[in-house]
């Protein structure tokens, strides 16, 4: 396959490119780059994906073959790949990349495909239809608002479950971002929209694209990996959004 002589330094340049892009370039970029994504993200070792649907997994009690899954910002469907192989069955995937629906597409595992762009246009989702709501590595600057996280909450049933995946990337605006979220998930909580049923952290969601040397000392080691978070909600039972 032609993508295969591509280099980690490659597909790391290819992502510092597609940085803080406006919407029309987000989308653009990512229409260019669907065919490779999977395997391009696999090789800088990008776990959020796998992070997430192991939390989400550990954590869920029912019938996964009768769970009614939205996955926001779902990619070349790399996310539903994961959670079909735990017995998950149906699927409904929102991204606003053409290019990576029609990825998604080919996995056949998608009952619906939406093309929406978080945050310029309203989530595409009905008001709480699904056991599960899961967004992966899509809330940072230039890309989904922290606003988003409010439509996964109105997405989801009472008492079902909101799982968000989230890099702490390099950069002030980054910084910024962060605690903007983190004030808003505190604080739909303390609305009563939903509770928290817990947060793991990981000190390597992925390789920092932006480390372009081999690292040498223990410092630079650390700064080769990019820290995060998964975050996971049970949205209340009495919430009528």
């Amino acid at each position: 396959m032609a993508h295969c002589s591509r280099t980690v330094a490659d597909i790391k340049r290819s992502i510092r490119s597609g940085q803080y892009l406006n919407s029309k370039g987000t989308t653009e970029f990512y229409d260019c780059w669907a065919q490779t994504y999977e395997w391009d993200m696999m090789r800088i070792g990008y776990r959020p994906a796998h992070l997430a649907v192991d939390f989400l997994n550990a954590n869920f009690c029912g019938r996964r073959e009768e769970v009614q899954v939205l996955d926001v910002a779902c990619g070349s469907g790399l996310v539903a790949k994961l959670m079909s192989e735990l017995g998950f069955r149906h699927f409904v995937g929102v991204d606003g990349s053409k290019g990576m629906l029609d990825q998604a597409a080919g996995t056949g595992l998608y009952q619906d495909l939406r093309l929406a762009l978080l945050g310029t246009e309203g989530l595409p989702a009905e008001t709480g239809v699904f056991d599960v709501v899961i967004l992966v590595s899509a809330l940072s600057p230039g890309f989904a608002p922290v606003s988003v996280v409010r439509e996964l909450c109105h997405a989801s049933k009472p008492g079902g479950f909101i799982c968000i995946a989230k890099g702490s990337y390099p950069g002030a605006e980054e910084e910024i971002y962060k605690k903007d979220l983190e004030r808003e998930l505190q604080l739909m909580e303390d609305e009563g929209l939903w509770s928290l049923v817990g947060i793991k952290p990981t000190d390597r969601y992925m390789e920092n694209a932006f480390v372009t040397t081999e690292a040498d000392g223990k410092d630079e080691q650390e700064e080769r990996y990019i820290r995060g978070n998964v975050y996971l909600y049970k949205k209340s039972i009495s919430t009528s959004i």
